[in-house]
């Protein structure tokens, strides 16, 4: 047991061995010399390294794409989809052209039977499944019903058709009336899903970062413009655009219903 140091009397230095004792000041031959204490620097634990496939859960690809678990609306809607497209692409022409014919949002079934025909004419791709507007609505969709839920894409999705198709539809009604288009025009064949994919890709781009927002919206309306600059189909080139400003206006509620999301999952 160590004795304490008497007043007046010097204390003992630790020995020359102990850790953190400095030998490289010592002098040979002089005793009782003090040392200088150094602290002995910490190591600290190397950081586990970062695995390409840590990498890869982290990214997590394949939430890009609909499950039945994750976005039940949206993976059950494409399974739809993919039917109906077998059918217009493996059925009798005239089979395919009378059920296309039925479920058209022209005005003439817009007057008739507007219910049935505002439903019918969203089971239907314009252009076959390897159209740019099926592929937006499988990317667009999934992320969307990820940050919102199912009920809620579904409704932002049907606002978008609906709006957009009675925009577009009752101009060339009131343009028949007044003798500036032919009877003819109250039966053009007016069926898809573009004009939903469209509202959706609006409400989509207030949910993400600005840097992912700007580049959304400059590419998607600058596709839309482009096909409105080559008058192929005004009607329904602006019926694009009109679908994307109702899914912009959307924002402050899709914001509202992401937000409560998030906070019901704790996050």
């Amino acid at each position: 047991m160590e004795r304490a140091a008497l007043p007046g009397e010097e204390a003992a230095p630790p020995p020359a061995d102990a850790p953190g004792y400095d030998t490289s000041v010592l002098l040979d031959g002089v005793p009782r010399q003090r040392a200088r204490q150094t602290a002995i620097p910490a190591v600290p634990d190397s950081p586990p390294s970062r695995t390409p496939r840590a990498g890869l859960r982290a990214l997590r690809p394949w939430r890009l794409l609909p499950t039945p678990t994750g976005t039940p609306f949206t993976c059950a809607y494409a399974a739809l989809l993919g039917v109906t497209s077998l059918i217009a692409a493996h059925a009798d022409p005239a089979l395919v052209h009378a059920l296309l014919q039925g479920s058209s949002t022209d005005v003439a079934h817009l007057v008739r039977t507007p219910e049935l025909v505002l439903v019918g004419s969203a089971l239907w791709v314009a252009g076959g499944v390897a159209s740019p507007f099926a592929i937006a609505f499988v990317l667009v969709l999934t992320a969307l019903e990820r940050r919102i839920g199912g009920l809620r894409t579904a409704g932002v999705f049907l606002l978008g058709h609906v709006l957009a198709t009675l925009a577009t539809e009752v101009p060339v009604g009131l343009a028949v009336l007044a003798g500036q288009l032919p009877d003819s025009s109250l039966h053009r064949l007016d069926y898809g899903i573009s004009f939903g994919v469209a509202a959706g890709t609006g409400a989509l781009a207030g949910l993400l970062p600005l840097w992912l927002r700007v580049p959304l919206l400059a590419g998607f309306a600058g596709m839309l413009l482009q096909d409105l600059l080559a008058f192929t189909d005004p009607m329904t080139n602006w019926g694009h655009l009109i679908a994307l400003a109702i899914g912009v206006a959307t924002w402050p509620l899709v914001r509202r219903w992401y937000a409560t999301r998030l906070a019901r999952a704790g996050r």
